[in-house]
């Protein structure tokens, strides 16, 4: 039986998706020098016990935390400047979710978010989307007067150089992918992926978008453009575990 991977993301997360890239993203912020704190995250010296129920959770949680991780310095300045932050019935250990939050509602042009069926609602979730749904005509002010400040066209100027630069040296890279020989033989992946309208090349010299190559040095894993990456992280074979993303 085939099942495709669920679209989340551009309707927002289920809850448990926003806790544990809020947990995620409390380990890896830039710690700022004591004249810059903008926010307080609370205590960070035990790091967060993180629990996924698949591996799409898992992806979709640290993808979530390091795009949040790319704009922190935008998201305190649109929190501060917004005057949604302080607020004080919002404990420190909640602040690294409500920075979560706050990046996925400005990346869906603060619109709602639906609920998943059978999501398992989280009550500090729920709070602090309530609580940005309230000031969102002012955070998207806050988001405006940052871009007019720095004169920038989009949110992609607030990204920092270094990082910008190693996003620039990743997608020019293939990505590959492991077949679970468990579950499935390489001519069975090649067969489905050529129903799909992928053809087999030599090697990554030869790649022409839709086109494949198997490693010269591993026969079970295939090497894809970069540029295929969303599509095939929603094909029914990755959704089943018959590909795992290298």
């Amino acid at each position: 039986e085939k099942r495709a991977v669920t679209q989340i993301g551009k309707d927002g997360y289920p809850d448990s998706i926003y806790i544990n890239a809020a947990k995620i993203f409390q380990g890896l912020r830039t710690e700022k020098s004591s004249g810059k704190i903008l926010l307080r995250y609370g205590d960070t010296s035990e790091s967060p016990m993180v629990a996924f129920k698949d591996e799409q959770s898992r992806r979709v949680s640290y993808e979530l935390a390091f795009k949040t991780l790319k704009y922190q310095d935008l998201l305190e300045e649109m929190l501060v400047d917004s005057k949604v932050y302080p607020c004080y019935s919002i404990p420190d250990e909640l602040t690294s979710l409500l920075v979560v939050m706050l990046y996925d509602l400005q990346d869906r042009k603060f619109q709602n978010r639906k609920i998943f069926a059978e999501e398992e609602l989280v009550a500090e979730v729920q709070e602090i989307g309530d609580y940005l749904y309230s000031y969102e005509t002012k955070l998207a002010a806050a988001l405006a007067r940052c871009r007019i400040k720095h004169d920038a066209l989009s949110i992609e100027y607030f990204v920092p150089e270094t990082i910008s630069k190693q996003e620039q040296r990743t997608s020019a890279l293939p990505i590959c992918f492991w077949i679970n020989t468990l579950k499935i033989s390489l001519e069975d992946v090649i067969r489905d992926l050529e129903m799909k309208g992928f053809t087999k090349v030599e090697s990554v010299s030869d790649f022409d978008h839709y086109t494949y190559a198997v490693d010269q040095h591993c026969q079970d894993v295939l090497v894809f453009p970069s540029s295929l990456k969303e599509e095939l992280l929603n094909l029914d074979i990755f959704a089943d575990c018959k590909l795992l993303l290298q």
